[in-house]
């Protein structure tokens, strides 16, 4: 059995999953704040529960926000103070007697999409959650890539390309990201970034879903912000896609509910790309938040 823990800053989610990648059993309690020994023995609780009530001794995957191991063997995870700063992979791994594995929330939604049974015919695997930022993953046949500080997918973090300005005007405002630089695509691409273009374009301050519903009821100024917002996420994503050139791009977060975006990007994606090179599939995902959970889980799978 696959045990995966999605881990935040309220929450502890255990998903267990059969050798079909079938959840059978789930349960949640919420995240120890204070004493590191609490979490770790949160932790322990939920797998022995699993092994007692499974007769097995399950594999144990983790996925959290934030850097999951760093240079000194140490996880970075602000949301999670109990466990920020310490040494959580080796110490799990000692406390349940196996090997645990931990890789960042966003790894995870990539890797669990791409181990969805329709989707594991494609080897290479774009995860993009366009939600409160811009993050994402990739998944090289069935394996998530972490790259050497786990920043492989930080999507969000690549600054505006000079062809933007083609879409938003040369007088465009370069704001500055919660990272520190000057012009990090989440500032525009991410769910508060959609809402903050429409206002600065039109001086009206309206949520996603609100310019969504007009847009669902062709209004005039919604349609003209629909089609420069994703005309913004084309140019981006085409730098991004001839460096990556994936099979298959899995949209998450809360904006992958507008379901239109997939086909309105799919039809101007063209456009940003070499002439040789072909659009990839690109759907929305489809586990939602248990999405967590699976990609976790699966950290095993590849052995």
């Amino acid at each position: 059995m696959y045990y995966g823990f999605d881990i935040g800053g309220t929450k502890i989610a255990l998903g267990v999953f059969d050798a079909n990648r079938c959840l059978q059993w789930e349960k949640r309690i919420a995240t120890p704040r204070s004493s590191y020994d609490d979490f770790l023995q949160a932790i322990a609780a939920l797998v022995h529960e699993a092994d007692a009530r499974f007769g097995v001794k399950g594999s144990v995957g983790i996925g959290i926000p934030g850097m999951p191991e760093t240079a000194d063997g140490t996880l970075y995870a602000a949301n999670v103070p109990a466990a920020s700063g310490k040494p959580l992979r080796a110490d799990l791994t000692a406390l349940l007697g196996r090997d645990v594995r931990l890789d960042n929330d966003a790894n995870c939604f990539a890797l669990s999409e791409a181990w969805d049974d329709e989707f594991t015919q494609y080897p290479l695997v774009m995860g993009l959650i366009l939600g409160t930022g811009v993050g994402g993953g990739l998944v090289i046949n069935g394996k998530s890539v972490t790259g050497r500080s786990y920043i492989t997918g930080e999507f969000g973090h690549i600054r505006l390309p000079v062809d933007a300005f083609d879409v938003v005007g040369w007088d465009f405002p370069l704001t500055r990201c919660g990272c520190g630089k000057l012009g990090c695509i989440e500032n525009y691409l991410s769910g508060r970034g959609f809402a903050w273009l429409y206002n600065h374009v039109y001086d009206q301050p309206l949520s996603s879903p609100e310019i969504i519903a007009r847009w669902e009821q062709h209004d005039a100024k919604a349609r003209a912000h629909v089609d420069r917002y994703t005309d913004l996420l084309a140019v981006c994503l085409g730098n991004i896609l001839t460096i990556v050139d994936p099979d298959l791009l899995v949209l998450g977060g809360g904006l992958s509910n507008f379901s239109a975006l997939t086909t309105l990007l799919a039809e101007r994606l063209p456009a940003h790309l070499l002439p040789v090179a072909r659009v990839p599939r690109i759907e929305r995902a489809r586990h939602g938040d248990a999405g967590g959970m699976r990609g976790a889980a699966f950290l095993h799978l590849t052995d």
